[in-house]
């Protein structure tokens, strides 16, 4: 039961950021390799403004479903916020700061998580040239 509670989540974090268009957005599944999260939720913002849109709408979605964040960190500069919700992890990066920082290839091993319809679509709809 915990398991699909912390995948919902995810979801309804993924689903936020792509309201505000969020590129490149990913989910990974690192319950089997750490003991601190369930899944990072990674999505990059073509600058600082839509970085921050996307956290305030991620912030707006957890509120709605009475679901409040460990912590958060990042948000003033708009470079790399992280949403800390316990079983899920959100990481909201400026572009420059995602392919820096690479956290797909630091957590490679990890499995990644098959988006359902119609976060599927949407998210192949907004990936970037690079990615």
């Amino acid at each position: 039961m915990k398991a699909d509670q912390s995948w919902q989540k995810a979801l309804l974090c993924a689903q936020a950021a792509l309201d505000k268009k969020a590129y490149d957005l990913l989910i990974l599944e690192v319950s089997e390799l750490t003991s601190f999260t369930d899944y990072f939720v990674l999505c990059t913002g073509r600058s600082d403004i839509q970085v921050q849109a996307m956290c305030r709408a991620i912030e707006d979605a957890l509120a709605e479903a009475k679901i409040r964040p460990l912590a958060i960190e990042g948000y003033p500069h708009g470079q790399w916020v992280l949403i800390d919700c316990g079983d899920v992890v959100v990481h909201v990066f400026y572009e420059s700061v995602r392919e820096f920082y690479n956290l797909e290839g630091l957590w490679m091993q990890a499995v990644r998580r098959q988006l359902p319809e119609p976060y599927h679509s949407q998210a192949q709809d907004l990936r970037t040239a690079t990615a």
